[in-house]
This record gives C-alpha cells, structure tokens and sequence, in this order.
C-alpha cells in the first residue's frame, strides 16, 4: 500500500508539474517540462516572448540551438533572464552527419564551444547541460550501411562524451522509439546503449494519441521499462508541426487544450515509471501557433478545434505566384557539386563560397534541413548569386520512390516555395533537386516494377506541385543504367521519362575517364541521345568519393588534377550534343579533401 501511495503522489505531482507549476533550475529529481528552440535568432531581443510564453506554459527546460556566430552576451542575458524564471537552458546541437567519422569534429566543437563559454561567463549565464538531435537514420547510406554508420557514431559520442567529462553539464540526446531493433557491434541494442550512456533521453514519441495500439504508451514502455532498470531518465518528446501525410504524428491541428489533456493523461499514468522525468514538445513556435480556444458543440460532447483561419489573401504584387529568383550571370557551360549537410552551409558559409571562387564553380545543389529558419540560408544564397553562383535546394532519400512518402517531398516544395516568397531576389533559389535511388531499398529487388510505378507517380507529383504556381526548375540525379527499364505498361524507357518530364537531369556518370567505351561519355550516350532528342539540358555528374565498387568509379585514387583533365575533354567530345550542359563533382566534402 505504501508503494502504491508514493506512486500516486509521483503521478499527481507531474500532472501539476506539467499544468504550469514551476521548478527551481532543475536539481535532481525535477520533472521536467521541455521544448526545443531551433531558432536562435529569436533571442536576440533578449528573448521575452519566448520566456513569457515558457511561463505561460510551465516551461522548465528549454533546449536551445547554438549558433556559434551569435555573441556571447546575447547568450548571457537570455540564460540570465531564463534562470531568473527557473528555465533550465541546455545548449542544443546536431547533424545527421555528426554520425559519420568524417565529420565528428563538428560535434567536438559544439563541445569544446560550451565549455569555452562556461568557463568565461559568471555562474548564473551558464549552460546546464548539453543536448544533442542526431538522425543518421535519414542518411543516403543508412538503408545499405546502417551498421557502419551505428558504429562510427558510437565512436563519435565516445569521443564527445570524454570532451565534456567533468564539465558537470547535463547530458541528453533525441532518440526514436523503434532503436531497439538496431545493435552495437557487442550485441547491445542501440536505445540500451543511449540510455544507459546519457542523462537522459528524449524519445520521438510523435503519435497524437495516449492509450490508442500505435499510441504513445505503447511506443515508449520498453524504453521506460529499460531505464527503470538503469536508473536513468526518460523524457517522451511529442511534435506540434504540420505533418502532410503523417497527421497522426503530430498534435497539430488540435487546440493546446487538447493536447494538455493528453499530456496530463499521459504523466500521470507514466508517474509510476521511476525514470519518466516529463515531457518535450518539438518546438516552440509550431507550439505557439496552436489555438487556445476550443469550440464545445451543442449537445456538450468534447470540444473540438475551432474552424481554422481562412488561408492569407495572396500578394497583389505577386498574384499569388512563387517570385522568381533573380537571373544570375553565369556561364553557360555549368560547373558545380553538391552540399549534402545543411549545416555546412549554416556554420561554413565562407569556406563554401571560397572553394567555388578557387574552383570557379557557378552551380550548387544544397540540402535543405526544413526545421531550420529561412536566415539560415538567404545570406548565402544571395552571395552566391553575387558570385555568379545558381543554387538549387536539394532533397532526397531511397524511401522517397515510395507511394507512403510522397508527403516528404511535398514538404520539401512547400518550404522552398515559402522561402521563394519570404526573401528577395538574390536570395532565392532557383529550382528543387531531387536524389531519389530506390535500387538500394530490398523492395526494389522484391518488385521492381511496383517501386518503379510509385517512383514515376510521384516524379509526376512533384513536378505538378512544384509548376502550380513558380517558375522554379523540377531536376534529379538520374543512375547511367536507368535506359534498361521501361514505365509500367509502355514502351517508353525510364531514362526517357525522367528526362522528358524534368527540367533537366544530373546525370551521375560516375566513372574516372573521359573517353572509351566504358569512360564518361561512353556510359552516358544514350541519355544524352534522348536528351538530343527531346531538347533537354543534361548535366554529367563524376565521383570523387571512395567507393567500394571499384577504382574505375571514383577520381579519388587519381585526385583532383586528374579529374580535372579528364573534365576538360568533354566539351570537345560531346560537341555535337546541344544537350550537354556542363559537369558536377560529388561531393563537396569530398573534393576539397581530395588528393591534389
């Protein structure tokens, strides 16, 4: 009986906690009420609506995305300030790609940031922790590698770990509900090796539902159960962000009052787990656009959310249409690689538009990261326009092909669509670059022909979408060996389609010769027969990467000279090809490594 009471005095007290009470900055044994602020800019002014808005909310952990550009007395005054309310701030920070050894060094300098700051400002200004948002699971090479990559980022949070050793900060991570099924080289599941190295963790429980058989207790009891047993702590992170496509994973759409039943539901039931520590709601600003007032209908049942708000009157100026970007002056043969971490673009800028300027690029596809602010991308995009250099957002995954996903891609064109309208000229982008490779998913061998007509029905998608109301550029990367396919019930080959339905295409060519039969022209001459053909430009992308399917794919034995001969003979060779548009060298992060 005494069990059971202290039970339920644990589940009144999150109920309460989570209603709005406050706790100190939070000791031990707090329960916690957190959210994400993936907006750094906002606390420029000091941050007050965000503040009053966390006390409004009961807010007592904020994690708070670090820009490492911004000064420290903006960070001081609004951790100050945020103290002052008993909001624990913890600095927050994260790329898929931080799982991969090559770029560990960017989460050791989140490290290395923190503690630099810590140590210079007064105890009241300082960082109670660090959180990290790592999902290499949307990586390319996760679907074939997976196990590589869980092993690489293993290492990476060792080394991490040792960095912050001692510092006394709080350390948490984001992690999924399903990491159970993926284990350590040891045999030790990954979510057990998380909990069980961290703090706490924050599990992506994005369902909008308590008790339902895909809901949040369901998806998250194992969790909890195993870090019972490891005397750790689990925060349950639930989502407030439009999800087209996915609304179950997502509280939008519902009033906050909705959801404040819920999450009051939900702590009190989880009050009888030692290791739940609260709540996360990703993130903030989608969590202050939802409404507060519900609409109780005639015959007194729940409430329900209000009609929304009719959508804006279009602009005049633009009669509804996407603005084009400005024209950039560029010349016409393009020359340009790819950018596939957003945060390369963010944190690196200047090292980017150096390279281009040293290697006289004048094209760039950039993966977008669509939970970050449009600033994050406008100054760089408007300074490469500045320096004759066109920039096409990019996006893409393996799953993509696939029916159940489309919704990501329509996210991807609505956020570029809404940024097109949001900056000036120089500042948009030009186009939507997509790199979808569905030969990689065991469906593909499974029924090649289904993923093929999922593939192409949502191609047709997207460039529908993208067309309805811009004039911004439909493209993908396209594999040489496409030719041997043909669309569902026509005779017309998938190579073709792609090629008559996109602006145009990039064409990964990936070999390390210019001539020869099995040299870049080679490879390609029946794409470009059909681009001839139907008076498309095609773009030959090279490697530069290693690759483990053998020398003659990659420049990377050869280096970056070489590559660079073998580029200068295509205008030549291809010159009775009015399709040839110019060449792409994959990647950036590969090429300015690359042997000289």
């Amino acid at each position: 009986m005494k069990a059971k009471g202290y039970r339920k005095l644990a589940g009144l007290l999150v109920v309460m906690i989570l209603a709005g009470l406050h706790t100190p900055v939070y000791g031990e044994n707090a329960v916690k009420k957190a959210t994400w602020i993936w907006q750094t800019n906002l606390i420029q002014d000091g941050g007050e609506e965000l503040l009053g808005f966390s006390r409004e909310e009961g807010i007592n952990l904020i994690y708070l995305q670090i820009d490492r550009q911004m000064s420290s007395d903006t960070y001081e005054a609004f951790i100050r300030r945020a103290h002052e309310d008993q909001i624990a701030v913890h600095a927050l920070g994260g790329d898929p790609g931080w799982a991969l050894t090559e770029h560990a060094d960017d989460m050791l300098d989140l490290a290395d940031w923190v503690n630099d700051y810590n140590g210079k400002v007064a105890a009241d200004a300082r960082f109670d922790g660090i959180h990290l948002d790592i999902e290499p699971y949307v990586l390319n090479q996760w679907e074939t590698d997976h196990q590589k990559i869980i092993a690489s980022w293993e290492q990476n949070l060792n080394m991490f770990l040792s960095r912050v050793s001692g510092s006394g900060l709080e350390l948490g991570i984001d992690i999924p509900f399903w990491f159970d099924s993926y284990t350590l080289a040891n045999g030790q599941s990954l979510d057990e090796w998380l909990i069980r190295t961290f703090d706490h963790v924050t599990i992506m429980a994005y369902r909008n539902e308590v008790e339902s058989e895909h809901g949040i207790l369901n998806l998250t009891r194992h969790e909890l159960e195993l870090a019972d047993r490891l005397g750790k702590h689990v925060m349950i992170g639930v989502n407030t962000k439009e999800m087209p496509g996915e609304s179950h994973t997502s509280f939008y759409g519902q009033s906050k009052e909705q959801m404040n039943r819920k999450l009051d539901h939900l702590a009190s039931v989880l009050g009888s787990y030692a290791s739940f520590a609260g709540v996360a709601i990703h993130d903030i600003r989608n969590w202050q656009s939802m409404t507060n007032d519900e609409v109780a209908p005639p015959d007194g049942n729940e409430p329900t959310s209000p009609s929304p708000a009719p959508e804006p009157e279009p602009d005049p100026r633009e009669n509804g249409r996407v603005p084009d970007a400005d024209p950039v002056n560029r010349d016409p043969i393009v020359r340009g690689t790819y950018i596939w971490e957003a945060s390369e673009v963010i944190h690196n800028s200047q090292e980017i538009l150096a390279f281009a300027k040293e290697k006289k690029l004048n094209w760039l596809y950039v993966r977008l990261d669509l939970e970050q602010p449009y600033t994050s991308f406008s100054s760089f995009v408007k300074q490469a326009a500045e320096a004759g250099i066109e920039v096409h957002a990019m996006g893409g995954h393996p799953i993509w092909a696939l029916e159940e996903n489309r919704p990501r891609m329509m996210r991807l064109i609505q956020y570029v669509k809404d940024y097109n309208r949001a900056v000036e000229g120089q500042a948009r982008f030009h186009g939507i670059h997509l790199d979808i490779e569905p030969y990689v998913l065991p469906a593909w061998h499974e029924n090649t022909q289904q993923v093929i007509t999922e593939w192409t029905s949502n191609l047709d998608a997207f460039v529908t979408e993208l067309k309805k109301d811009s004039n911004l550029e439909a493209s993908m990367d396209m594999a040489v060996w496409l030719d041997k396919y043909n669309i569902p019930g026509e005779e017309m080959s998938l190579s073709k389609w792609m090629i008559q339905r996109m602006d145009h295409v990039s064409l990964m060519a990936f070999r390390d010769v210019a001539a020869g039969s099995n040299g870049i022209v080679g490879v390609s001459k029946e794409e470009i027969a059909f681009a001839d053909e139907l008076g498309k430009p095609i773009q030959l992308s090279v490697e530069i990467k290693a690759s483990h399917e053998g020398d003659h794919i990659t420049f990377y034995e050869e280096g970056a000279a070489y590559m660079e001969q073998e580029l200068a003979k295509l205008p030549d060779l291809l010159k009775d090809s009015p399709s040839y548009a110019g060449n792409l060298v994959h990647a950036y992060t590969y090429w300015k490594n690359a042997k000289p």
